[in-house]
């Protein structure tokens, strides 16, 4: 089903075969199982392609699995602030869940820009790992997917931010970084693109919250940080996947 309909999850897959990890995410008991599985094992196995020693130095620069024809390989981030540091940018409890998580925890915590674009990436394959078979999802177990996408496009736009107001000089390495603004207006683009595709399955993959996290990342503020990041005039409209 991949090979038909999403050749970049086959891609991962094959990639992550022997991975010994592999077997312990998917549910083998029916097809509908595995269906519903496919999101969490898809998001681990991209983590475990893009963290590989051989691709990625933590803190230092990334990697990540973009499609089977296209990776971001070795991109300097040059270190950064912890994450937590944007947890006065939000305001609202739409993405407390998470901020749990990755914002409040004392590890989760204190990752900096390299602990971000990874939870995204991995988020940015584990949605279409779910979308592409919706329709044999029963269960809840990809029930977050859209979430994930959403919320870590927000820490992205905030940890931007941040670094704009508070780190002048790290701002100004990433920002005249090319392989970095090209690789965040990617991951800004593929989210809306991934977003839109599952839309059709939103109550089976993701909460009601979703279409409001949406709103706020397309809040003037969290666009313009992309904009100005990136150089690129992103597109409101019906096509948000695109640049104007």
């Amino acid at each position: 089903m991949y090979k038909r309909r999403w050749p970049s999850g086959e891609g991962l897959a094959i990639a992550q075969a022997k991975d010994k990890y592999f077997s312990q995410f998917v549910t083998k008991t029916s097809f509908n199982g595995l269906a519903e599985s496919l999101m969490v094992a898809i998001h681990e196995e991209t983590h475990m392609w893009d963290l590989d020693p051989s691709r990625t130095s933590w803190d230092v620069y990334v990697s990540a699995w973009i499609n089977a024809s296209r990776k971001a390989m070795k991109v300097p981030i040059h270190g950064g602030f912890a994450r937590r540091e944007i947890l006065p940018l939000i305001t609202d409890n739409l993405t407390s869940s998470m901020d749990d998580i990755y914002l409040r925890d004392q590890q989760q915590g204190s990752y900096r820009i390299q602990g971000v674009i990874a939870e995204l990436n991995a988020g940015l394959m584990g949605l279409p790992a779910a979308t592409v078979v919706a329709e044999y999802i029963q269960g809840v177990g990809a029930s977050n997917s859209r979430d994930i996408v959403a919320t870590n496009i927000r820490y992205l736009q905030l940890y931007l931010r941040v670094a704009k107001a508070r780190y002048p000089d790290y701002w100004a390495k990433i920002k005249a970084q090319p392989e970095l603004r090209e690789f965040v207006l990617a991951e800004f683009l593929r989210a809306a693109y991934w977003l839109d595709q599952s839309a059709p399955y939103a109550a089976k993959l993701g909460s009601a919250d979703v279409a409001k996290i949406v709103d706020k990342n397309y809040a003037p503020e969290n666009l313009a940080i992309i904009e100005e990041f990136t150089g690129a005039k992103v597109n409101t409209g019906s096509a948000r996947n695109c640049t104007v």
